[in-house]
């Protein structure tokens, strides 16, 4: 198995469910035009958040981590009738290129960016007193993951669920020594297993965007 052959199958996979979309192709090419990381979600795992979203009815989503706006536009689009989404970017030229791709997109009375520190906004959200979330999407700085969570568990409903990205690190989660990214996802895994609120798992990845993984969890109290 080489890395040509994971983004083939991908690349089957897209082709055969997840359809040409313009505003999501200009969300990428904008990405990429104006040097944004080329990290978003893969076009299949952005369908994978859009039915999850769906399955569960949706009708409020926070997402750590806007970057160009491919991810929100998907989840976006799952809200039920009368949802809202609010997604945090700490780097203002992303949120602006991002605010771009969802007004492109016909989203933008969807949406809520709001800009700076994801670990400075989640406090104030949680003060606003604007409801539970029905999903929480947390795809930022990893070594922030742990935090996140935390905040996602005071934020999120009974029934709800928190996902989050990057968390094999193309194995790298295994090494106690490792960099700050595995540091974080270790940290995450740790706190998932230690909360009785919530019952998880993670699954490995393999695709266009390499090896890595995801962590979902379910909030059951």
């Amino acid at each position: 198995m080489t890395q040509d052959q994971w983004t083939a199958v991908d690349r089957y996979i897209t082709d055969q469910l997840v359809p040409s979309d313009a505003a999501l192709d200009a969300a990428l090419a904008s990405s990429a035009a104006n040097g944004l990381p080329a990290i978003n979600v893969a076009p299949n795992q952005g369908k994978l958040l859009e039915v999850l979203a769906r399955s569960i009815g949706a009708k409020r989503i926070l997402e750590v981590g806007t970057l160009g706006g491919y991810s929100t536009i998907w989840l976006a689009r799952a809200l039920a009738p009368g949802g809202k989404l609010i997604t945090l970017e700490y780097e203002r030229k992303h949120a602006e290129v991002a605010r771009v791709n969802i007004e492109r997109a016909g989203l933008t009375d969807l949406v809520e960016i709001r800009l700076g520190k994801a670990i400075d906004s989640l406090p104030r959200i949680a003060s606003e007193g604007g409801g539970a979330f029905d999903l929480v999407f947390i795809d930022a700085d990893k070594p922030g993951n742990a935090d996140y969570f935390a905040w996602a568990l005071k934020l999120t409903r009974v029934g709800g669920l928190i996902i989050v990205d990057n968390v094999v690190r193309n194995g790298d989660v295994l090494d106690p020594a490792g960099n700050a990214n595995a540091q974080g996802a270790r940290r995450l895994f740790e706190a998932m297993a230690k909360e009785p609120r919530v019952s998880a798992t993670a699954v490995q990845t393999v695709g266009s965007k390499g090896y890595d993984g995801f962590a979902i969890a379910v909030v059951i109290k």
